[in-house]
């Protein structure tokens, strides 16, 4: 289910902030996002998290958004994965 979810997340940022083609492939756990991805802005955060919801079949109420899952791709990844193992 991880790697789903991991293969899924890194689809969903590539089509959301229209990164290059293989770019989302190289992110590993480190790698910054918000603030440092000029395409993840306040305004594709939403997006972003929209797609998010459809794409893995969860529910992200606004008091779990912490710019702490934001920052990097492996604080992403395990949101996500621990609202799928939830769901």
């Amino acid at each position: 289910m991880s790697n789903d979810t991991d293969l899924l997340l890194r689809r969903i940022l590539t089509d959301v902030l229209g990164l290059k083609p293989g770019q989302a492939e190289s992110f590993e756990a480190g790698t910054g996002l918000f603030g440092h991805l000029p395409e993840l802005d306040s305004m594709a955060v939403a997006g972003l998290l929209t797609e998010m919801e459809d794409r893995l079949d969860i529910v992200i109420d606004d008091d779990e958004i912490e710019g702490e899952m934001l920052e990097t791709y492996g604080g992403l990844l395990t949101f996500a994965e621990g609202k799928r193992a939830k769901a």
